[in-house]
């Protein structure tokens, strides 16, 4: 019994030797075939083979399971890119610069920046640790070498300017102690011409129309000066300047007004209007405004409508200088979100000519 175990256990076991060597003979004919097949297509393809990132590191990852010196019979790449190609996904996962970028200085916001650069170009002579410590004055905690990368960015020169302004930046700043004076013709409908004297301020834009009359004498002029000085009253106190043109109508006595306040008096030079432009600006907008579209009777007639503009201009009319706020006006208005809670309201000047509109409280 035993001996016949043994014997067909002997039969059953012997074939397996050739079933393994015919089962390894096939793989290697196949690995041939497939070998042969990757030389034959090497050969006849004309353009490179990309590979992706997935490919690389699969054969990356098979190159160290097959001995060096088969690697060009086995791969279709040359050995040196093989190497280069485990290089990167060594660095790759040696890399760290994903995890230092979650990990460092947040990003300035967007409105600081914007901040930062206004302050830059309303104060030309702030350098970068000037305009931080205005920053950190209203709150907002930011470094200096921040801001310097701000400017740096958007051009500007982080060190504050040691030359003097520009023309127009100096008269900017001289106009809060400027007032303009000068005279302009209004003619009736029956032909007569009349003859009235306008102050304009420059910093806040208010008009003065101080009188009409039909000869404008140097002695005219004067009470002129002397009437406006008394309308403004403590308000002369923040003029340091009074403008005109070299007209005879201004006499000294005309001069010594303003000079008794401490002002100093500034003549334009001949022939050259844009030296008192404000004044021939705001001229020209009662002409257009006013006087254009109203027929005039006699002088009673012109002083009431000019100075209903005067008003009207002081207390109503926006100014793009002042932000289209009225000289008069102190903050901004009210905004208005629900417009149909708010009857609007419209108030007729100089007959309809000009019209000024409220909402009703």
């Amino acid at each position: 019994m035993v001996v016949s175990l043994l014997y067909r256990a002997a039969r059953t076991l012997l074939p397996l030797p050739a079933v393994l060597l015919r089962r390894d003979t096939a793989r290697e004919a196949e690995l041939l075939v497939l070998r042969h097949e990757n030389s034959v297509l090497r050969r006849e393809l004309k353009v490179p083979v990309r590979y992706e990132w997935a490919d690389r590191l699969w054969l990356s990852a098979l190159s160290s399971r097959i001995p060096r010196r088969r690697w060009t019979d086995v791969f279709p790449v040359t050995p040196g890119t093989l190497l280069a190609w485990q290089r990167k996904l060594i660095a790759m996962k040696r890399d760290y610069s994903a995890r230092r970028s979650r990990k460092g200085r947040p990003p300035t916001a967007a409105a600081l920046s914007k901040l930062v650069l206004h302050l830059a170009g309303a104060n030309p002579r702030w350098g970068h640790r000037r305009i931080q410590g205005e920053l950190a004055r209203l709150g907002h905690p930011i470094a200096p070498s921040t801001v310097w990368g701000i400017l740096n960015a958007a051009g500007i020169d982080p060190a504050p300017r040691h030359s003097g302004p520009s023309w127009r930046e100096f008269l900017t700043a001289q106009t809060q102690g400027i007032i303009a004076a000068d005279f302009f013709h209004v003619d009736t409908m029956l032909g007569k011409r009349l003859y009235a004297m306008a102050f304009l301020e420059h910093g806040t834009r208010r008009l003065h129309i101080t009188g009409v009359t039909t000869h404008p004498t140097r002695t005219w002029a004067t009470q002129q000066a002397r009437n406006l000085s008394a309308q403004l009253d403590t308000r002369m106190e923040s003029l340091r300047f009074v403008l005109h043109d070299r007209d005879a109508k201004y006499a000294p006595s005309f001069d010594a007004v303003f000079e008794a306040e401490d002002m100093d008096v500034l003549l334009s030079a001949p022939r050259a209007p844009r030296m008192t432009a404000h004044c021939e600006r705001v001229i020209g907008t009662v002409r257009r405004e006013a006087l254009d579209h109203v027929l005039l009777m006699n002088e009673a007639h012109a002083r009431q409508v000019l100075a209903d503009f005067e008003r009207h201009y002081n207390a109503h009319r926006p100014h793009q200088a002042r932000d289209q706020k009225p000289p008069h006006a102190s903050g901004p208005p009210a905004t208005i979100h629900d417009l149909d809670s708010h009857r609007l309201l419209r108030t007729r000047i100089l007959g309809g000519a000009i019209n000024e509109y409220r909402y009703a409280a």
